[in-house]
């Protein structure tokens, strides 16, 4: 199952661990095509060209490997959707839920994968 955006997709456990250990600064958004999670893919769409040194991803959050963003510690308290998560080295640095704009995403990534 593939999100229609314009970001690669993580499509499997092992492609997500492949991703996460060969790239050092990640941005996954885990969701859905729904009201809250399309404004985070636009954004991840629109800063891509910006971030050289980022990689963008989404994942569907109903394929039966999400449980790997789905359970992570750092999104054990998460209501909404999208699970939006930042990784640096492999480890996660930031993680959101529900819906950013452009500019909280870009403070993030300035903070967080600079």
């Amino acid at each position: 199952m593939l999100l229609q955006t314009s970001l690669d997709h993580v499509v499997s456990k092992e492609d997500h661990h492949k991703i996460i250990t060969d790239n050092e600064n990640v941005m996954i958004c885990c969701g859905r095509m729904g009201p809250m999670c399309v404004p985070v893919f636009t954004a991840m769409e629109k800063l891509k060209p910006d971030y050289n040194k980022v990689k963008f991803y989404d994942m569907a959050f109903d394929a039966s490997f999400a449980n790997i963003i789905r359970d992570l510690p750092e999104c054990s308290n998460f209501m909404g959707l999208p699970f939006t998560v930042y990784y640096k080295n492999g480890k996660v640095v930031q993680a959101t839920t529900s819906i950013q704009n452009t500019e909280q995403v870009k403070e993030i990534l300035d903070n967080k994968l600079s």
